[in-house]
């Protein structure tokens, strides 16, 4: 049985809406059909699913019966074979090998760092003064991933490379596209501006690569350690260059996008929530009292977890996943056929209400023990689910909450207009997002 859906009557409708409007068109579909919803792109079945217990069939229990969606499998161009777009015994093979970089003990080294980077970028602000903080959470978290795990330090390069990143993610247009795999051939000015940020971004990575090479020095990083790995329960094998270049470029782009948007979204929440920002003020006073936060102190501070963990419920940075059937599945009562793609959205599921009344209020208590074991377990899922989950997720949690506590101990955010999300690979504030700094009193 196929679940109920829009007929396309216009042709290229549903394309033209997932490529430049798939928040508003996935909530449609949610608001009209309910759980599970089916349309089609040319011939190609696709399948929504909205809830929780249906996005764990899809990412957990049904896992093996799915391989990861068109649109991420063309961002191949960009990532080649890293750990968010390799499959079967290539991606466990190199999630085994990245895996020891994130232990605990070593995100707890890392968390020094982290609050180094919060520093350096606070002291660089002045009152009064207007800023892109969009720009400015990249920036930071560019630099946290690059001294954490790859013990580089790009400040000279930083606004290079974040220009570079952007352009990569103003691709994703095209890359949604069918017949993306020739537009990329062809010498539009969209794919000759793509062409030239790839190569700028693969200049610095193979740069590191080979500097690290050169020294054969284990400095305790990813790099490092992604260098000197062998996988020891395969073939015995490191990783090439292609392989490791890679990872990094990965790394470095879900390292540091996702954390950056988190971040700016908070930011922007909090200017406009002010009883939010007093009592996250007041957590930092009260446990940090004027010092320097440590990576001691982030299970200290809830709240300020809380507020992160509230602020990606309304804006996830990754805001949908797509899954692509590799044989005959039913997921609830519904038949998903072989080669279906399969669709969920953390942006929709996020914001159901029957999971989270008033779904549009800012309200970090949301995110008590309590409150969080009343709900589905996927009702909330900002780093996805089941075997292909973040890898990075612990770290992220330590940054955003380190990073937070740094920046709001001596600043806060007045808002400067209205803010636009547009999704492409995560979800960006359209043009940016202007605020205005003002010391705390």
């Amino acid at each position: 049985m196929h679940p109920p859906g829009p007929r396309n009557f216009i042709p290229g409708a549903h394309l033209r809406a997932l490529q430049y409007r798939p928040l508003p068109f996935l909530a449609g579909l949610a608001a009209k059909y309910g759980d599970a919803s089916t349309f089609k792109v040319g011939p190609q079945p696709i399948f929504f699913f909205a809830h929780p217990e249906l996005v764990r069939e899809v990412l957990v229990t049904k896992n093996a019966s799915f391989m990861k969606g068109l649109a991420l499998q063309r961002t191949k161009v960009v990532l080649g074979e890293g750990l968010l777009t390799s499959e079967g015994e290539l991606h466990k093979r190199q999630r085994r090998l990245a895996q020891p970089a994130f232990h605990r003990e070593r995100i707890q080294h890392y968390g020094e760092i982290m609050v180094e980077q919060a520093l350096l970028a606070r002291d660089r602000w002045r009152e009064g003064q207007e800023l892109d903080v969009a720009h400015e959470m990249m920036r930071l978290t560019l630099a946290v991933v690059a001294k954490t795990l790859f013990g580089a330090n790009v400040d000279d390069e930083a606004d290079e490379i974040g220009a570079a990143l952007t352009e990569l993610m103003l691709m994703f247009p095209l890359l949604v596209h069918p017949l993306s795999d020739f537009l990329i051939k062809l010498p539009l000015p969209r794919v000759k501006r793509f062409r030239r940020a790839l190569a700028r971004l693969d200049q610095t990575i193979y740069g590191l690569i080979a500097e690290r090479r050169k020294s054969e020095r284990d400095r305790g990083d990813l790099l490092s350690m992604l260098l000197l790995a062998t996988d020891t329960e395969g073939d015995g094998s490191g990783m090439s260059d292609l392989q490791l270049r890679d990872e990094v470029i990965t790394i470095f782009l879900a390292g540091h996008e996702t954390t950056a948007n988190a971040l700016a979204w908070t930011w922007h929440l909090l200017a406009r929530n002010p009883e939010v920002e007093r009592a996250l003020h007041h957590e930092l006073d009260t446990v940090l009292a004027g010092r320097t936060p440590t990576p001691a102190d982030y299970p200290r501070l809830p709240y300020t977890e809380m507020v992160l963990a509230e602020s990606m419920r309304l804006f996830p940075p990754a805001w949908g996943i797509g899954r692509y059937a590799l044989e005959d599945v039913q997921i609830g009562e519904w038949h998903v056929p072989k080669r279906g793609l399969v669709l969920v959205s953390q942006s929709v599921t996020h914001r159901d209400a029957r999971f989270w009344p008033d779904p549009d209020r800012f309200d970090p208590y949301r995110f008590t023990a309590d409150a969080k074991s009343a709900r589905p377990k996927f009702a909330y899922f900002p780093f996805g689910g089941g075997s292909r989950v973040c890898i990075g997720e612990s770290f992220a949690w330590m940054e955003g909450v380190l990073l937070l506590a740094t920046l709001a101990q001596r600043w806060r955010f007045e808002a400067r207009g209205p803010v636009e999300p547009v999704a492409l690979i995560t979800l960006r504030p359209r043009g940016g997002m202007q605020m205005r700094v003002r010391l705390r009193a």
